[in-house]
């Protein structure tokens, strides 16, 4: 083996290695960081909303004076209407906010002491829409407690509004979990109470959100006869960033909650900077393979007369091979090392100043980015070593 190196290693062109080196890095680098810049800044948009993707966008119809006093529609949306939505190339699910039909009180207490109580309203969408484990997000008739989702903002309001006024404890939403709910629903000549339970919170869903099934249950048992169309519409679109989404729902005098199409179009733009950025880095490290198979090739036809005489002397096809399949895979991994290791710099660099505006964002895991490492690591060298070990059979194929 080392007098094989030996007469081979002639010939080598420290140049060119090192030219393939520095891109195959700078290749390797940029798809590195796109990916994990990318996991890093997604939670930012996304993670703190997460039962309500930013790929949903709300839809309700506008509220103007005539409405008001009855002399225009309800506001409600016709199944022609839905229909309609569905169609739209732009569309790829749309759903039903359904409301209560029947009076709703709800009384919060901590250990078994009441401490205030309010008039509410409930509403769902189908659990396909909401971003939950839908083991947890379910109600059916028996069930004791009914699982909640609530808006921040009336966290907001009792912990600098009424809590403040009333001398009362300001909660954290890990407490709000633990807090004792008792629901009253009137209607249909009965009333019943059943517990609550807020199993999370939303800064972008506006509503106090039940299961569907709940809805259902309750809408049939204390409101029968009531008309339940709906007032709000939930879409799952392709492209929150289409312009044909404002202009259908400007022709048909429908109003969009704006900062849901803000920040889906942020998490659109996220999402194809990073796969552009990470096909750039891809492409230099294609052009990166390219220059060490250009050198190998150019290497391998130097000492062609070299490797025949080896061949003849009996050395196999394998062990005059293996010097430079050596050569490219330890390239390779010292490659895939100091990309890591530049991830590694690079991100502790960034996330301080998204710590610095985010305190709350969670560390994420480097390990995807880092397995994506290893997959391009084991594919360029595999490459590299069929193709030298192709290359070899050529000579030996042609040895005399």
């Amino acid at each position: 083996m080392r007098l094989v190196w030996k007469l081979l290693r002639r010939h080598i062109s420290l140049p060119q290695l090192a030219g393939f080196f520095l891109a195959n890095l700078l290749g390797m680098l940029i798809v590195l960081l796109s990916l994990q810049f990318y996991r890093d800044i997604k939670p930012i948009f996304s993670a703190e909303d997460g039962f309500i993707r930013p790929d949903y966008l709300i839809l309700n119809k506008r509220v103007t004076a005539l409405s008001s006093i009855g002399l225009a529609s309800d506001g409600s949306f016709s199944q022609s209407e839905i229909d309609d939505l569905a169609r739209q190339p732009f569309t790829k699910r749309v759903g039903c906010f359904t409301a209560s039909q029947y009076k709703v009180s709800c009384s919060m207490g901590i250990s078994g002491v009441a401490q205030f109580g309010t008039d509410m309203f409930f509403e769902s969408v189908p659990d396909a829409f909401v971003d939950v484990d839908l083991g947890k997000w379910h109600f059916a008739e028996g069930d004791e407690v009914v699982p909640i989702i609530l808006p921040r903002t009336y966290l907001a309001i009792y912990n600098f509004g009424f809590a403040k006024s009333q001398n009362l404890p300001k909660l954290s939403e890990g407490i709000v979990g633990m807090v004792e709910l008792t629901i009253t629903m009137r209607g249909n000549g009965r009333n019943e109470y059943i517990k609550g339970r807020v199993t999370g919170f939303s800064s972008r869903l506006n509503t106090i959100l039940v299961p569907e099934s709940f809805i259902r249950w309750s809408n049939a048992r204390y409101a029968p006869e009531s008309d339940a169309s709906p007032n709000r519409i939930i879409l799952e679109v392709n492209n929150p960033a289409d312009d044909a989404i404002v202009t259908y729902i400007n022709q048909h005098g429908y109003e969009l909650e704006e900062d849901k199409l803000d920040a889906g179009r942020m998490t659109f733009f996220l999402r194809i900077t990073a796969a552009i950025v990470m096909a750039v880095g891809l492409l230099i490290s294609l052009l990166s393979f390219y220059i060490l198979m250009l050198s190998i090739y150019l290497l391998v036809e130097k000492n062609t007369e070299k490797m025949r005489t080896l061949l003849l002397i009996g050395y196999s096809p394998a062990k005059v091979a293996l010097p430079y399949q050596l050569l490219t895979t330890g390239m390779n991994a010292a490659v895939l090392l100091l990309a890591a290791g530049g991830l590694l710099v690079v991100r502790s660099l960034y996330m301080k100043q998204l710590w610095s505006v985010f305190p709350k964002m969670e560390d994420g895991s480097i390990l995807p980015a880092i397995l994506l490492g290893t997959a391009l690591f084991v594919v360029v060298s595999l490459a590299n070593a069929l193709v030298i070990r192709g290359r070899i059979n050529k000579i030996w194929n042609n040895k005399n």
